[in-house]
């Protein structure tokens, strides 16, 4: 005899109805992505484990506490408060990895950046600073996607995929940040070269 499948939709109401099998039943078919997606965004699998821990434990009291949107889209709600997460865990780490710049049109690629003496060092830390404190006059959407991407080093389909958005709509958030990072400066009256 065939075992039913439920759809995520029907294992959380389940789970809301007190069946507790439902939620381990959630949390083996989309745990391999989940912590996959929390490892490659932190780079430190025991970090990662306890994010991943951490997930799981906010999205049963979200669930318990009624305030779980039914939606249908439970794995990219578990995989948003999975990115929260790690967001949160780097703020509170204040742990910022390299910025790419391998984009043409990207505000970091006017940020020139080769061997550098220790006065050199301090000026490239102070111009990375001050394009961090940019990024946070950002609106969410658009700031969102420039921490994954240069910060994270993730490409816009995973983007796409971790935040239920179209690549197009990735794209365009990008864009859009940039040409305010861009204003920003100007307005600002910031250098963003260290000559």
């Amino acid at each position: 005899m065939r075992v039913p499948q439920f759809s995520d939709q029907d294992l959380v109401r389940q789970y809301i109805d007190g069946d507790d099998k439902a939620f381990e039943t959630l949390l083996r078919r989309h745990k391999n992505q989940v912590f996959s997606r929390i490892l490659f965004m932190v780079k430190d699998r025991d970090l990662a484990e306890d994010l991943f821990q951490d997930t799981f434990i906010k999205a049963i009291q979200t669930i318990k506490g009624g305030k779980y949107n039914e939606e249908g889209k439970f794995l990219p709600w578990i995989m948003r408060i999975a990115q929260n997460l790690v967001i949160d865990q780097f703020r509170r780490a204040k742990k910022m990895p390299a910025v790419r710049s391998d984009d043409d049109h990207d505000v970091f690629a006017t940020i020139s950046h080769e061997d550098k003496n220790v006065e050199e060092d301090i000026v490239w830390n102070q111009i990375l600073g001050d394009v961090r404190k940019l990024i946070d006059f950002l609106p969410a959407e658009q700031r969102e996607v420039v921490i994954m991407r240069h910060y994270y080093d993730m490409s816009f389909k995973e983007i796409a995929e971790t935040c239920n958005i179209s690549i197009n709509t990735a794209l365009g958030r990008m864009r859009y940040a940039l040409m305010n990072l861009r204003k920003l400066v100007e307005k600002k009256d910031i250098t963003l070269t260290a000559s």
